[in-house]
């Protein structure tokens, strides 16, 4: 066939991702070489280079779709398509194809086609209908609005705004539109520029979040986030970020990048709050490369701190320096806090590793001096960078306090300062205990203490805290029970020494929930139910949330049947509460207690019974060890003959048997055989080294057990009968 006139067309290739890519717009022209034979070519309209050559080989399949589109497909994803300007040149670029294969050019399929293929080249088509970018001019503001909006009917038309729109010059022309809006006041152009804008941010193309966050342009996207229509006066994010929000450096910044990023970050995120004041669930998952972008500059300026050898240690310097005014303590331990949120985001690796190089440069002494303070705001925000330490490392809160009971023996400790805040919390609903209990809480849970053969961390803390914390818990408990309270302080104080007594009782609560015996030895051995009785009994007949966390108290512990505890408290507490009637509660632990009174009582009598058995079996043993260590004296070989005792063959002598058989095997002692008269032959060894030196490896005798005087034939025959009534010694 001969070389025919080039015809218009847009190329379209397949990626790997399965979307069509645009390669560019050029001249199709089909051509014939007898090296080669038949091959589609494409040349750019720009450049005149060749950006296709595709022979046309007779078994790849074509298709032709909508008269002005042809597809095809070399191999397996890898798929092409030429979008023509008319129908009628795309048809004749068909016949040329449908020839060489030797198809009819009616036909509008060639060979199967991958219907994947089809379908995805229909939404590739559908985004090229966008058309190509107006020019950034105040009279096209209009119609590029319009295409920013209805790019958002379709993810290719999506992709192929955003493809556009990464001309970088292209944004930062259009941003400058604003100021020359302004100085016209042109309110329409200004409504334009903010519908633009919110569309570029919700493409959601990190490419384009580094343009518009540039230091050129951050500043103009939030004024042109200002315009919104739906708005009747335009918001002051301007005003508001250059003016109200002023960026204080607490410690001088040295690193120009760590600052540029500090202040980008803040802006973004003021611009997230702008896009989302209240967000939906819808809208959570809109701006994912948004909240991206946000979490690679915390990370990247949480790292640049941490690796900073001066900064944060200037900043602990500061905080614990007496001198230092409340008010830079105050931005001081703002700032720190805001850090700590940053390291949320962080791996465990990297938040360990950053929390060891914290702990080095003296966080916990820090937090201790700042905890100590008057200012209420300095101490809650400590408060919450403790919870942060906590909530990583238990072990490494616990270490710290332990050595800081060595180190301060006035009693000045940490701990006790965190407890004093939760006691003293000024906060009507009670907030700031509350979450001081769940950090204390975690603290004491031996779940997460180490029990290792090098360190058992759980006893030792547990001991330290029962010894030096535990009264202060329960000082809300005994200062509501004070004989000293004087009425009018009783009325205005009830209120909160009820809450103060009601946190303590959960505190307490949650404690005896572990059921574990050492904390129950040191709830008894502290005496802690006296002060929760106390409060009760000066509770009166009051229904309330106190009597209801006593009641809920006591009844845990009948109905989980804590002995220890349920013993305590029966014995020591019952004769002052057994009047209450209106609850089943005491009355309960009252007949648990019996039942199991009674229990030991019974093991103990069965217990006893046998141990005077067991004692007068032993005394017999002994006597008959001293006979035979008599007999033997005056011996050197022979047999006595004896008649046994009744009372060394009764059944209450089995343990005895067991004992003695033992000791047979050790002293290589036979069992005694049966003599004529009616006693027992007694044969025993001994070793070389016992038999006074003979050398003889044994000798035989045979003894009697007890000498009898007078032995008769009478005797002899009760002693015959006796033995046969009696058990045998061999097994």
């Amino acid at each position: 066939m001969a070389d025919k006139p080039s015809r218009s067309a847009k190329l379209y290739a397949l990626n790997e991702d399965k979307q069509w890519d645009f390669l560019g717009s050029g001249q199709v022209t089909a051509v014939y070489t007898q090296i080669q034979g038949a091959s589609l070519l494409v040349r750019s309209e720009s450049s005149d280079s060749l950006i296709l050559e595709s022979e046309i080989l007779p078994d790849t399949p074509y298709q032709k779709q909508k008269d002005t589109l042809i597809v095809w497909s070399e191999t397996e994803n890898h798929g092409m398509a030429l979008s023509f300007r008319d129908a009628e040149s795309c048809q004749e670029i068909w016949e040329d194809i449908c020839q060489v294969q030797g198809k009819d050019p009616s036909v509008t399929v060639t060979q199967d086609l991958l219907d994947d293929l089809e379908e995805e080249l229909e939404e590739a088509l559908e985004a090229d209908e966008l058309g190509d970018l107006p020019n950034c001019e105040i009279s096209k503001l209009k119609q590029i609005s319009n295409l920013v909006t209805s790019a958002f009917s379709s993810p290719p038309r999506k992709r192929r705004l955003a493809l556009m729109l990464e001309n970088e010059s292209y944004i930062k022309k259009l941003l400058q539109l604003l100021h020359s809006c302004e100085n016209l006041t042109y309110t329409e152009g200004l409504y334009h520029l903010h519908t633009i804008v919110k569309g570029i941010l919700f493409l959601d193309k990190t490419s384009l979040l580094e343009i518009l966050f540039s230091d050129d342009c951050i500043m103009n996207v939030v004024g042109c986030l200002e315009y919104d229509p739906a708005l009747a006066q335009p918001k002051r994010h301007r005003e508001f970020l250059t003016q109200n929000a002023n960026f204080k450096e607490v410690v001088p910044i040295t690193t120009c990048k760590l600052r540029q990023r500090i202040h980008q970050t803040y802006m973004v995120l003021y611009i997230q709050d702008i896009l989302f004041p209240t967000p939906s669930i819808l809208e959570e998952n809109c701006l994912s490369a948004l909240k991206t972008f946000i979490f690679l500059n915390k990370m990247e300026i949480v790292h640049m701190l941490q690796t900073d050898d001066k900064f944060l240690p200037q900043v602990f310097a500061q905080l614990k320096d007496k001198t230092t005014d409340d008010d830079k303590r105050r931005e001081l331990i703002f700032f720190f806090k805001e850090f700590c949120t940053f390291t949320q985001i962080l791996k465990p690796r990297s938040k360990d590793s950053l929390f060891k190089t914290l702990t080095q440069i003296g966080i916990l002494p820090t937090i201790k001096v700042v905890m100590s303070l008057d200012d209420l705001q300095v101490r809650s925000a400590a408060t919450d960078i403790f919870a942060y330490l906590v909530e990583h490392s238990p072990s490494m809160i616990r270490e710290f306090i332990i050595e800081d009971t060595q180190q301060n023996e006035d009693g000045n400790l940490l701990i006790n300062l965190v407890i004093k805040q939760m006691i003293y919390d000024t906060d009507p609903e009670l907030a700031g205990a509350f979450h001081i209990m769940r950090l204390l809480r975690y603290i004491l849970d031996p779940d997460n203490m180490l029990a290792t053969p090098q360190k058992c961390e759980r006893s030792k803390f547990l001991n330290f805290f029962y010894k030096r914390c535990m009264h202060n818990i329960i000082a809300p408990l005994l200062a509501a029970t004070s004989e000293d309270t004087t009425e009018e302080h009783h009325i205005l104080g009830a209120d909160i020494h009820n809450r103060n007594c009601i946190s303590a009782l959960r505190f307490m609560r949650r404690i005896i929930g572990l059921k574990d015996e050492v904390y129950n030895r040191y709830i008894i051995k502290g005496n802690f139910f006296e002060p929760v009785v106390s409060a009760f009994l000066n509770n009166g007949t009051r229904y309330n949330m106190l009597n209801s966390a006593v009641i809920e108290l006591f009844e845990y512990i009948r109905v989980e049947n804590i002995k220890s505890l349920l013993v305590h408290i029966v014995e020591k507490f019952y004769k002052t509460l057994e009047w209450i009637e209106y609850v089943q509660t005491f009355k309960g632990l009252k007949i648990k207690y019996d039942q199991e009174k009674k229990r030991k009582s019974h093991k103990s009598s069965n217990s006893m019974q046998k141990s005077k058995i067991f004692f007068r079996s032993t005394g017999d043993l002994e006597k008959n060890e001293a006979c035979h260590k008599e007999n033997t004296e005056n011996i050197e070989e022979g047999e006595i003959v004896t008649t046994p005792l009744e009372s060394d063959f009764q059944g209450g002598d089995d343990e005895f048997m067991e004992t003695e058989k033992t000791k047979e095997n050790e002293d290589k002692v036979n069992l005694p055989k049966r003599a004529s008269s009616g006693s027992y032959k007694y044969t025993y060894s001994r070793s070389a080294g016992d038999a006074n030196g003979t050398g003889s490896p044994s000798s035989s005798s045979e003894m009697r057990l007890v000498d009898y005087p007078d032995d008769d034939d009478d005797e002899d025959k009760e002693d015959e009968t006796a033995s046969r009534k009696r058990p045998h010694l061999n097994p």
